[in-house]
């Protein structure tokens, strides 16, 4: 009996081996997926506010007694930790299916 294709018939690196070619880029999965434009928006958020100056660079309102300006920053502190923690959940989710998908060979639960 013979051994079963490597990819699947409509796979672009199929098609190019059927014709004796071999495929220049094989892609498993996409690069750019919507977890991880959401991980980038989350690291790139407290950036750009941040960055953003014109819209904390004011003394009210104060808050106990800490003029906005300070407790604004202080607040983005715990924001940002919070967002990096968020952005490195879905990194590591994904990193660890991708594992789990090499070392079962592709095969779905």
């Amino acid at each position: 009996m013979s051994e079963p294709p490597e990819h699947p018939p409509g796979h672009a690196a199929a098609q190019a081996s059927a014709y004796g070619h071999k495929p220049l880029l094989t892609v498993r999965n996409p690069v750019l997926t919507v977890p991880l434009i959401v991980a980038g928006a989350c690291l790139a958020i407290p950036f750009v506010a941040m960055l953003w100056v014109d819209s904390y660079a004011r003394l009210t309102p104060a808050f106990i007694g800490i003029p906005f300006f300070y407790w604004y920053q202080m607040l983005w502190v715990l924001v940002s930790t919070l967002l990096t923690t968020v952005a490195y959940v879905i990194v590591r989710r994904r990193e660890e299916a991708a594992r789990r998908e090499r070392h079962t060979g592709g095969a779905r639960e």
